[in-house]
């Protein structure tokens, strides 16, 4: 059984360009950070303290936990160290076993071979050590081991989330080019809005952002909308204690946010499937939405963030038919958002040019394997617009 007080060195992954962001969450959370990476944040962390970083992490994508690190050359070397590991503290020959893994050395140049190196080191030991073999396959129904594989170092990890922690729950009717949640989260967070002044989201499409927006104003705990993490199938989960942990979560909840969150789209039917997204995520009487062309949109006068994620043509819609919609956004943000920070995120640079206001700030994410900017807009009486 594994002691779920103990801590070991634990990964918080995330895409390029959220680990910034993703430092500050497990900063405000009160961990000490042992390394920022491209893709993730290394702390030291228990089991326990993994269930709520799963609860909580907002911008990360799954949270693993250290089992063991080694130096591996060649497949032999990668089945020895894995089959040397007491993994019948970890499974049982009931249980269903599936390996993932990120490998990228000379020695191996399928992910699945490593998997298969893997798997059968584990199943090896435990047909040893019991005299059965558990189940194995692709689902991320059972007991989950990771494998980092660079050059010669290995670290075998076990990922406590299962389902990336970007699966909320709560969208069940996206419409056309939805954001990742956890990407709507890291954009929100850079924007400074943290549920003071007001939430202005034209395009909403299937509502990501503004229900992000929500959780965030709420101070909502992103895992309370899932009912199935892997920890839960680790030998030694305490149900209790994670009842615990979300009750906490559910106290500290607001019940109230400061400003308006407001919410459009021209089209109809996404603008439905958002507030019934919205409605899953428990959130839909915080959020106003109108079907309006985003131009039409109401900003009221007392300032905050609008945010506005307009196509850009990689993968709807023509390129050339968009600059009039960029040229649209810059007139919108300098004729009726004065006083706001106006947003802009787009992976299209040479349309974004079409906005002619001076950018204070751009921040680089990706959306899937699109490199995109976060475009940044001090919106002042008399913005002008750039030659």
């Amino acid at each position: 059984m594994l002691d779920f007080d103990r801590k070991s060195v634990v990964l918080v992954t995330c895409p390029k360009g959220f680990s910034p962001y993703l430092r500050q969450e497990l900063e405000r959370m009160g961990f000490r950070i042992r390394e920022e990476k491209t893709a993730g944040v290394e702390i030291k962390a228990s089991l326990n303290e993994c269930m709520k970083l799963n609860l909580y992490v907002r911008t990360g994508h799954r949270v693993l936990y250290q089992l063991k690190r080694f130096e591996a050359s060649s497949p032999e070397d990668l089945y020895d160290n894995v089959k040397s590991m007491v993994w019948e503290r970890i499974l049982t020959p009931d249980d269903y076993l599936t390996v993932t893994s990120s490998v990228r050395t000379e020695t191996v140049n399928d992910t699945r071979f490593a998997n298969v190196k893997v798997k059968d080191a584990i199943v090896d030991r435990m047909r040893e050590k019991t005299g059965r073999r558990p189940h194995s396959g692709p689902d991320l129904c059972g007991i989950i081991p990771f494998l980092y594989w660079r050059e010669d170092d290995c670290v075998v990890y076990l990922d406590t989330s299962g389902d990336p922690l970007s699966r909320r729950g709560y969208r069940k009717f996206p419409a056309k080019a939805p954001l990742q949640e956890t990407l709507a989260a890291c954009i929100i967070m850079a924007s400074g809005w943290f549920g003071k002044g007001n939430f202005i989201s034209p395009m909403c499409g299937s509502g990501t952002l503004a229900i992000e927006a929500a959780l965030i104003g709420l101070n909502g705990a992103p895992g309370l909308m899932r009912d199935d993490f892997a920890f839960m199938r680790l030998p030694g989960f305490d149900q209790e204690y994670w009842d615990k942990l979300c009750t906490e979560a559910e106290n500290s909840e607001r019940t109230d946010i400061t400003g308006r969150i407001i919410a459009t789209d021209i089209d109809p039917e996404a603008v439905e499937a958002a507030r019934k997204n919205a409605r899953e995520a428990g959130v839909e009487h915080h959020i106003e939405f109108g079907v309006c062309d985003f131009r039409d949109t109401e900003v009221p006068t007392n300032g905050g963030v609008v945010i506005i994620n307009p196509e850009y043509g990689e993968r709807l819609g023509s390129t050339s038919s968009l600059e009039k919609v960029y040229t649209a956004i810059g007139d919108f943000f300098k004729s009726k958002c004065q006083g706001y920070k106006g947003y802009v995120f787009t992976g299209n640079k040479e349309l974004a040019k079409f906005i002619g206001l001076r950018t204070s700030r751009r921040l680089q994410f990706f959306n899937a394997k699109i490199e995109c900017r976060l475009l940044e807009y001090e919106i002042y009486q008399g913005s002008v617009r750039r030659r």
